[in-house]
Formats: C-alpha cells, structure tokens, sequence
C-alpha cells in the first residue's frame, strides 16, 4: 500500500506555493499601479501583501496543529488551525479598512486616468490567483482543514478585488476625463467584498472553537452508523465537533440490561470501529453505555 502523505503536509506545500506568488504578484502589481497611476491596483497589491502575511501565519498554524498530543493538550493541538482561521479574517479586515480609507480620499482628489497597460496585468493575476483559489481549496477539502480552505478563500477575494479593479481602470480610460474615480470606487468596492470574505472565513472557526455541533446530517449519519450494530438497541445522545482537520464524536447508546461489563465493552469499540471505518474523518469516537432500564 502507498504511504499516504499527512494532511499537514500537503496543507504547508500548497501554504509556501501561495507565498511564492503572492509576493511576486505584489511586487507586480505594485509596480503597475505605481507607474500606471492606479490606486485600485496599488489596493490589489496590498490585499496580496496581506495574502504573505496571511499564508505565513497559516503556515505556522499548519506546523503547530501537527503536533502530537501530549499531557498537557490530550485532543492534540488541532484548535490552532481555527485560531489562524480567524488572524487570517482580521489580517483581512485591516487591509480592506485601508483600501477603504485610501479609496475614500482618492475619491476626494482630482488625478490622472490609470494607464492601458494595468489591464493586462489584472488580467495575468485574475487567472493566475483563481487557479490558486482552485488549488488550495481542494487540498483544503481533501485534509479538512478550516485554514487552508480560509487561505484559498483570501486568494479568490484577491482575484475579486483585481476584477473589480480591471473593471473601475477599463470605465476610466474608455470614459475620459471625468472617469477617473471608477478606479477608486472599483478599490472601495474591492473592499467591501474582502470584509464578506473575512465574515465568511472567521464564521467556521469560530463554531470551531466553541465545540459547535457540525452538520446535523453527519450527526445522523454517525447514529445509524452505532445502531447498525448488533445489540446496540439505540442511541441516545450523539454529538460531534471538529478539532483542526480531524473530528471527534461522543455517544451514549442503550444496550440490554443483563449484558456483563465485558460484553457491553465489546459493543462500544464495536460501534467505535464501525464509525470509524466509514467516516475515517472521527479520529475518536467516545461511547457512555446505558443499560435499557435506567432510561427514563
């Protein structure tokens, strides 16, 4: 059988792939807003600066929540990716608070039509950054990791922002003097879509944090599971919550009242297996046996 390659792992290979172009697209867009008098396109080049930051931060999460458990952290470190979920969602408001802020007083200020040029620079980072999203977010959904998915989500809200500011700079050339704002409205707009990226990435982590119970359906899910098992009368309680990219579930089941303490051992890791086996995502399955009587 292949050796099949830790979930952290591939979540740090796409992480330092990230970092690779999303400084060389500041640097780019930089460049070009600079030289082709574009602020929306300066704004740009700070989200994808707040990307290496970001992606920085998330590396250092990845490498953090690997850690096995120990004494003093028994469930693992796994919490530490919902922790950098959410410096990401704030990493991503301060930026857009300053888009904002710039976007504002440039509204405010007479100056020059952006450059043709700056088109053609938003158009390599929108193809290149959304084939990034597409590329972290599906190692985000092969390791179930909140991080990593938040990290591509913050590469499509790049590609958004340049959307928005090819956009603004195409009205202010094809309109001529007078037009030169929709550059500085595309960066504000950009803005705007970047806070609802930060709510939308910062909501899960949260939940993660205060143990909230996942999806109601996988929480059937796990109680069909327990009582497909023989002498497993019912299920009583079934909670499920996630720890970084593994989740955990706690049960209480029902079994018959004359079974031994041995035997009724037997159905709880016989339950435990068959969860696991079908759902390998629970990395622990915590089973309170109850014999039927005492049920009221």
């Amino acid at each position: 059988m292949a050796k099949q390659t830790p979930p952290s792992h591939e979540g740090l290979k796409t992480t330092l792939i990230g970092i690779v172009f999303s400084g060389f697209l500041a640097i780019v867009k930089a460049l070009g807003g600079i030289f082709g008098h574009s602020f929306a396109l300066v704004a740009d080049a700070i989200e994808s600066t707040a990307d290496i930051f970001t992606s920085t931060m998330l590396w250092l999460g990845l490498k953090w929540s690997s850690k096995p458990a120990d004494q003093n952290h028994p469930y693992g470190h796994g919490k530490a990716e919902a922790l950098v979920a959410i410096g990401i969602a704030l990493a991503l408001c301060a930026a857009a608070i300053l888009i904002a802020k710039e976007s504002i007083l440039n509204i405010q200020s007479p100056h020059k039509s952006p450059a043709p040029f700056t088109l053609i620079i938003l158009l390599v980072v929108i193809v290149t950054k959304e084939l990034l999203y597409r590329f972290v977010l599906k190692t985000g959904l092969e390791t179930n990791s909140d991080a990593v998915k938040a990290d591509a989500f913050h590469h499509r809200s790049d590609a958004i922002t340049s959307g928005a500011a090819f956009i603004g700079i195409t009205i202010g050339i094809v309109g001529g003097e007078g037009y030169e704002v929709a550059d500085d409205w595309a960066a504000l707009l950009a803005a705007g879509i970047i806070l609802i990226n930060a709510y939308k990435i910062v909501r899960p982590a949260i939940g993660e944090l205060l143990d909230e119970d996942l999806d109601p359906e996988l929480n059937n899910r796990v109680a069909a599971l327990a009582e497909e098992v023989p002498n497993v009368v019912k299920v009583q309680k079934c909670h499920t919550r996630k720890m970084g990219v593994m989740n955990h579930a706690d049960l209480h089941i029902w079994v018959d009242k004359n079974m031994t303490v041995e035997q009724g051992h037997v159905v709880a890791h016989e339950v435990k297996d068959n969860i696991q086996q079908h759902l390998p995502q629970f990395i622990d399955v915590m089973i309170h046996v109850e014999p039927t009587d005492a049920i009221n």
